[in-house]
């Protein structure tokens, strides 16, 4: 409870915290926003391909133009503005940037830009949960042994889902399952960027369509998203991925504790410690009210018959039986919140949110009958969509991580809804991704 404190002391002897932030896209856009604003922070400079692109999002943070005005990132830090630059190995270099935050989207880019900043001795705070999903446990690893913090980003719903469950078992209660809210229907791991609109527009007023990346936005609609954020969570936590991955049961706000505990016990797990995704839509199609569509979850248990009866003292949202209970916050503010994990970062050296095993992956899936032949598109694509696999499965099938399905041939016909495997592509094993994928597998043997 101390943050800002912590701060504001940076503030007062000269020495904000200074931060260097990798991709200019609507999440970094959203930091920005609010990075202007706090005190004892200092954004040194951004980094971003597309520069015109990155100029016009400072504008749209509300930055005036001559805090960005930096020429060189040495300028930046005497004068306290900052610079844009398209070279993000810069940010990595330079002595006086404490904190790096990849927020690229990309998974080769991220591991990339995350090998380089633990090399350099800076802490990352990964926003990049699609890197994190197919080698944070092994990039954890790095940085804790280079004495530096590898960080999931505050503000993303995974992160906010690992301090719901170290708050339950700090306290002594027993993690049941734990998760977000999502719109979900079992036809949208069909959806494509060409398709998404039919979907987006029932709940979304988007007047702009060009305003959006298609792609990255049907990577939340077909499940891709879910999977990869809730793979996050169990290697941050130590829970499960189901051996079927994600079943998204739909739930009002209020039942959670009545659904998301195991089928024993009469809900839809198949055993208690798990990770879960909750739909706001009904499998008929109706809208569920009142569900947790922006939010997070957990659930947990007690062994003590006078905390049963507090859970319902206190409004703690119990099942019938009043063994399960659950909490949960309706909303996550994404980057507006991510000035969190920075300064958790620099000030106590603590992560909010890190990969501590290898529990689970998430898998390329076909999304319909692919040709031997056919490039994949990844993420979000016209091909696959993104499974959550546990990780010993994963490993003992050798099947192909979602991250990587990008850009790779398929060399067998592969069926609707199968699993793709890494002898199903042609992959170059010289690609750093690919490499360290492969260190990460043969480190985290499960």
């Amino acid at each position: 409870m101390n943050l800002h404190r912590m701060l504001l002391e940076r503030k007062a002897a000269g020495k904000p915290v200074r931060v260097g932030i990798i991709g200019a896209g609507k999440f970094g856009t959203m930091f920005l926003s609010q990075a202007r604003l706090t005190d004892g922070l200092h954004v040194v400079a951004v980094a971003d391909l597309n520069i015109p692109r990155a100029l016009s999002q400072l504008k749209l943070a509300c930055w005036p133009t001559t805090q960005f005005a930096a020429k060189t990132l040495a300028d930046a830090v005497k004068t306290g503005g900052t610079c844009v630059t398209e070279n993000a190995d810069l940010l990595i270099a330079n002595p006086d940037i404490e904190v790096i935050i990849e927020a690229t989207g990309d998974p080769r880019n991220g591991i990339k830009y995350a090998l380089k900043a633990i090399e350099a001795g800076k802490h990352i705070v990964m926003v990049n949960v699609e890197a994190d999903a197919v080698a944070g446990p092994l990039l954890a690893q790095k940085a804790r042994k280079a004495g530096v913090v590898y960080s999931l980003a505050w503000g993303d719903q995974p992160a906010l889902i690992c301090e719901h469950v170290d708050w339950a078992r700090s306290v002594g209660f027993k993690v049941v399952a734990a998760g977000k809210g999502t719109r979900y229907h079992p036809t949208y791991h069909q959806s494509t960027p060409d398709t998404v609109w039919d979907i987006l527009d029932k709940y979304m007023k988007i007047k702009d369509r060009n305003s959006i990346n298609p792609k990255m936005f049907n990577s939340f609609v077909d499940g891709t998203k879910s999977g990869i954020e809730m793979t996050a969570v169990c290697n941050a936590t130590g829970l499960e991925a189901q051996s079927e991955g994600l079943s998204f049961p739909p739930a009002t706000r209020f039942e959670h504790a009545e659904i998301c505990k195991p089928k024993s016990a009469g809900g839809v797990l198949e055993k208690s410690g798990v990770t879960e995704v909750t739909s706001s839509v009904y499998r008929d199609g109706k809208d569920v009210p009142h569900s947790l569509v922006m939010g997070t979850y957990v659930v947990f248990e007690t062994d003590s018959a006078y905390s049963e009866e507090c859970f319902r003292e206190y409004s703690m949202l119990p099942d019938a039986t009043g063994k399960y209970a659950s909490l949960y916050r309706p909303i996550h503010m994404i980057g507006l919140e991510l000035g969190v994990s920075v300064a958790s970062a620099a000030l106590r050296k603590e992560a909010t949110g890190s990969p501590i095993c290898f529990n689970a992956d998430v898998i390329a899936t076909a999304k319909r009958k692919l040709k031997a032949g056919e490039m994949l598109d990844g993420e979000g694509g016209f091909c696959v969509w993104g499974k959550q696999t546990p990780a010993k499965k994963s490993l003992e099938e050798g099947y192909l991580p979602l991250g990587l399905a990008h850009q790779v041939k398929l060399k067998t016909d592969i069926p609707e809804g199968q699993r793709l495997k890494w002898s199903d592509v042609e992959y170059d094993p010289t690609d750093l991704a690919v490499k360290v994928r492969r260190e990460m597998e043969s480190t985290f043997q499960v």
